[in-house]
């Protein structure tokens, strides 16, 4: 019978230990819990990037439509300084310029802003130059006229500001 102890130890040694089934639920809640909380985690941060792409995407259609109006607004100022010339007290002028001064302010509630021109210093990033002149009154770098105006909208160029600029003297 010795011999059977023996041998049976061993085999009680090597037999899986029963497993606590509470502890095998409380991993198995845990399991889940973690899931559930990454899931969330992701879910929140989809939601985010979905709101960030959208903001982007209607920034970038506000700025097309914008791009698209300023050769509109553009003809209309050749045509305001014309309509000037003829008859500034007339009734026309004076509701053409309330028309300028409602499009004035829509670009500037939309963010849009003038780009600095005659007397600013040239930045290659904002003004786009068509040629150079020699200037008495202005120094080297110094933009002496604009030939079209230039936008940003925020921190987007829309469109550059053509501009000559000044060699310096002669």
């Amino acid at each position: 019978m010795s011999q059977t102890n023996v041998d049976n130890e061993p085999a009680a040694a090597e037999a899986p230990a029963a497993s606590d089934p509470l502890a095998d639920a409380q991993r198995e809640i845990e399991r889940w819990k973690d899931l559930a909380a990454r899931n969330q985690a992701e879910l929140e941060n989809y939601r985010k990037r979905v709101a960030r792409e959208r903001e982007e995407d209607m920034k970038r259609a506000k700025a097309g439509v914008i791009e698209d109006l300023l050769p509109v607004l553009d003809n209309f100022e050749l045509g305001m300084i014309e309509v000037r010339k003829a008859d500034p007290k007339s009734p026309i002028v004076i509701g053409m310029e309330m028309i300028e001064r409602q499009i004035r302010e829509f670009m500037a509630d939309a963010g849009v802003e003038e780009i600095a021109g005659p007397g600013s210093d040239f930045d290659p990033h904002l003004h786009e130059a068509v040629s150079q002149e020699p200037s008495a009154d202005l120094p080297e770098g110094k933009i002496i006229r604009q030939l079209r105006k230039g936008y940003k909208l925020r921190d987007r160029l829309l469109r550059p500001t053509m501009v000559v600029v000044s060699k310096g003297s002669a």
